[in-house]
């Protein structure tokens, strides 16, 4: 069984500060705790993706100074994949400041930097790599060139495509027509299917409108609420896990990591976003994006233990 991921997305340096409440344009809070801890929607669901137990290499563009080796250094770490991260020369990393308040919400402002850098030149050298794998995940912190690139070399290869619109921009139908499963949140899927999502059929109704434009599986996620399914024959809302958030960054990438994981193991859908739901609980429970990420054995017990609950 081929279980290997290619992960195609940013990796970004995260200056943390955490505070009472989010500030108010104009408004200074004071009281907070700082922390840098890396980060970046590709780079988180790459380490989401190598805790989970997956098979996984990163294609990124980072900088060439401080915060892009220390990266790289963090990724080999984790047992990624690095031979196709770009370091570039003329560009800074990717830095995001990221404001949490008591509650875990956030607030994020993004200096896109190298990651912006990354062409589709960079994944047409990456095709052999690409090729090897069993499926290919996606964000849009990158250029939709770039995007719409790696795309095109799994769908020729005919692999999985995971694709998560975050942070949302409109995506042509051309492009949607090629992906496996898309995973929006609430608020990305109204913006894509012009549905106001108040009640479960509401979540029906806009993933029936995505589901048209070509995608083949839609799978939205709504935090505490879990995720909802159209896809796979089923059509269905599977349950979160309750837990005590801290910190809800990157909570959405490691779902979709855990995801692609449960996927590439053949997992059944709905085994597989329960797994990915599992993780994600886990994952706000911790402080940072990256730091955050679950291992496998602990996603595995704290299931056994959920199920034990239950029963």
């Amino acid at each position: 069984m081929n279980k290997r991921i290619v992960v195609v997305g940013s990796s970004n340096t995260d200056m943390i500060v955490r505070i009472p409440r989010i500030p108010r344009p104009g408004e200074t809070v004071t009281g907070g705790e700082f922390a840098i801890a890396p980060g970046g929607k590709g780079a988180n669901q790459a380490v989401a993706v190598a805790r989970a137990g997956g098979d996984v290499e990163l294609i990124a563009r980072v900088g060439n100074d401080l915060f892009g080796k220390q990266a790289i250094d963090g990724f080999s770490l984790n047992g990624i994949k690095t031979d196709h991260i770009v370091c570039d020369r003329e560009t800074a990393s990717g830095v995001a400041l990221i404001f949490i308040d008591r509650e875990g919400e956030n607030s994020i402002a993004v200096a896109s930097g190298a990651n912006m850098k990354l062409t589709p030149n960079d994944i047409e050298a990456a095709e052999k790599s690409i090729a090897s794998a069993n499926s290919l995940l996606l964000q849009l912190e990158i250029p939709q060139e770039t995007v719409k690139a790696a795309v095109k070399i799994a769908a020729k290869h005919r692999m999985m495509i995971i694709l998560n619109p975050a942070p949302w921009n409109p995506l042509d139908d051309e492009l949607l027509r090629q992906v496996t499963i898309i995973t929006p949140n609430k608020a990305e899927a109204e913006m894509m299917s012009g549905v106001k999502i108040e009640s479960e059929s509401d979540l029906a109704s806009a993933a029936k409108i995505i589901h048209s434009r070509g995608v083949e599986s839609v799978l939205i996620t709504l935090g505490v609420q879990g995720a909802f399914l159209l896809g796979y024959g089923l059509r269905e809302l599977v349950p979160a896990f309750k837990v005590q958030a801290v910190d809800k960054t990157a909570a959405g990438d490691v779902f979709n990591g855990a995801l692609a994981v449960a996927l590439a193991e053949e997992k059944p859908i709905r085994e597989a976003v329960r797994f990915a739901n599992a993780a994600a609980a886990l994952s706000v429970t911790r402080m940072g994006a990256q730091p955050s990420a679950p291992f496998r054995n602990e996603i595995d017990e704290f299931l056994k233990t959920s199920i034990a609950e239950l029963g």
